[in-house]
């Protein structure tokens, strides 16, 4: 009687790991996609799935709010007018003092730039190919900072703009 009982367990035991181990052949195909229809495909390679878990996620829940407490949620969210306006007021202020510091930059930048002929410095005289790439170093900061101003002043134009009275 136990040989059959041991028997049987083996055999419950099989059954349930046996989708583990069955799975199906897996493919990795052009720009790492993976699948195991590999119909109409061109480049797909096997994979080998020695230690590939494969894990199906549960689709993300909803919540669905009563109607008493979704009414009230705007009511919740709403800010303070004149606390928003000085928010507002003090970035405006530091975006202004950025834009200035990044124009004294832009302009101390260029008299170093001089026109594309800077002074030379340090071994530069003997080896001009030193000279070059440090001038091309330099354009390519104006050039980072010019676009940093004009990101400055794209962000100061939203504070600029003119704001709803509604309360």
């Amino acid at each position: 009687m136990k040989p059959v009982l041991l028997f049987v367990s083996c055999l419950t035991i099989a059954a349930a790991c046996a989708p583990a181990r069955a799975q199906e052949r897996v493919y990795r195909c052009a720009n790492n996609e993976y699948t195991n229809q590999i119909k109409g495909r061109t480049g797909c390679q096997l994979v080998k799935n020695d230690g590939i878990t494969i894990i199906n996620s549960a689709p993300a829940r909803t919540t669905v709010q009563s109607g008493a407490s979704s009414a009230s949620a705007p009511v919740q969210q709403r800010i303070n007018v004149a606390a928003q306006r000085a928010r507002d007021a003090d970035a405006r202020a530091i975006l202004e003092q950025e834009l200035r510091r990044t124009e004294a930059r832009q302009a101390e930048l260029e008299k170093e730039y001089n026109s594309g002929q800077p002074d030379k410095i340090g071994g530069e005289a003997k080896n001009y190919q030193k000279y070059l790439d440090r001038v091309a170093e330099m354009k390519a900061a104006i050039e980072r900072n010019k676009s940093d101003i004009e990101g400055i002043k794209r962000e100061l134009a939203r504070y600029t703009a003119p704001v709803s009275s509604n309360p």
